[in-house]
């Protein structure tokens, strides 16, 4: 139970269309009902974050982002049944619980996915955090608004984790490297001795290479151009790689896999390099798309091709996982050597989350992680 009616917080503010991150004095108020307060250790910084910023999602603004969020558990609601005050939690999406695509292990397609995580308030409507004129700053981004010292969550989308795995590393596994991770594991499937195809090298595409060589998949390939990124994905697991500028994709993995690959995905949100993936596939082939271009954003492929062969092309929305059950897993994988997520990461000060924005949209680094507070 909490006994303040607030707490002072500090807060990264985003107030108007592509204008950077403000680090603000603001205040958060106590958790109510199923809620917990977490102080934020730190936040991994995500594409969508930044499509946010600019706008290209409509949440309305001026906004508190962020929604990789691991932290300490502060205070609780009186409805929360499961977390204490002090246990170790990874923030992840909002969800509802109680409609039937929650009911049936699905909450990643929650009939109330949109308003729990886009919306910019929570399920009532209603905003946690004032600044410091006792203005309302929009908040619940995916359900937590993780770029401050402290963030409101549910129960459910805290998922608490071992005090002896590093906090400050785990916050990503609530989206970007459970969504890569997660369809190919979740969604996707993929089998031992199949072949896998990474459209995208980034934080997702090579949590995807990852998650590959943890299913067994022994034809394991990525796809880019920056020829960094390429040279990790060999040294994470991948068997080959193609750097799409000097090789023309479909026709190389046409080749390494006599006849296409049985499972792809495409992380990068440009609907040509979905159609590379489309055709890449060989018969009975599987792509997921996990890239998010604008809304509206159309793509193209030859349906008799996707008729003929038989081929699937599935949207996936954070690795259709169910996080109580899929980050604690990740975190064992992790802790046992067979998924070293942390070599896709670099550490900002909260200071330099600018820079951390910055550096992810230059490609310098893969998953930044802005560091907020000490445990």
């Amino acid at each position: 139970m909490s006994t303040q009616s607030f707490y002072d917080i500090k807060a990264a503010v985003v107030r108007g269309k592509g204008k950077p991150f403000a680090l603000e004095n603001a205040r958060i108020r106590a958790p109510q009902e199923d809620e917990v307060l977490v102080k934020i250790v730190a936040t991994g910084m995500c594409h969508t974050d930044m499509i946010v910023r600019d706008q290209y999602y409509p949440v309305p603004l001026p906004a508190v982002l962020g929604h990789e969020g691991a932290g300490v558990v502060t205070a609780i609601g009186p409805l929360v049944k499961e977390l204490q005050v002090g246990d170790h939690v990874v923030l992840t999406y909002g969800y509802c619980s109680h409609c039937g695509h929650c009911g049936t292990g699905h909450a990643a397609y929650c009939d109330e996915f949109y308003p729990r995580n886009f919306s910019g308030a929570d399920q009532h409507g209603d905003t946690a955090i004032t600044d410091a004129d006792g203005q309302a700053l929009h908040d619940h981004f995916f359900a937590q608004s993780s770029f401050a010292t402290y963030a409101l969550s549910l129960e459910s989308n805290a998922v608490k984790v071992p005090v002896d795995a590093p906090l400050e590393l785990l916050g990503p596994l609530g989206c970007g490297i459970q969504t890569g991770a997660g369809a190919v594991i979740n969604s996707l499937q993929v089998i031992p001795g199949s072949s896998f195809a990474s459209f995208g090298a980034g934080a997702v595409g090579l949590s995807a290479v990852l998650a590959a060589r943890v299913a067994g998949a022994t034809t394991i390939i990525a796809v880019d151009v920056v020829p960094s990124r390429l040279a990790l994905a060999k040294e994470l697991g991948a068997t080959h790689v193609i750097n799409s500028k000097e090789q023309d994709p479909v026709a190389v993995i046409r080749e390494i896999t006599a006849g296409g690959a049985n499972y792809a995905l495409e992380s990068t949100g440009i609907p040509a390099v979905l159609r590379q993936g489309i055709d890449s596939l060989g018969p009975l082939g599987a792509i997921g798309v996990v890239g998010a271009p604008a809304l509206g954003t159309e793509a193209k492929f030859d349906v008799n091709e996707l008729l003929l062969g038989g081929k699937t092309i599935r949207g996936i929305v954070e690795g259709d996982s169910t996080p109580k059950q899929f980050i604690p897993q990740l975190v064992k994988l992790y802790q046992q050597g067979r998924f070293p997520f942390d070599k896709l990461v670099k550490f900002y000060p909260f200071e330099q989350i600018n820079q951390a924005a910055a550096d992810s949209e230059k490609g310098i680094t893969l998953k930044p992680i802005v560091m907020i507070g000490e445990m």
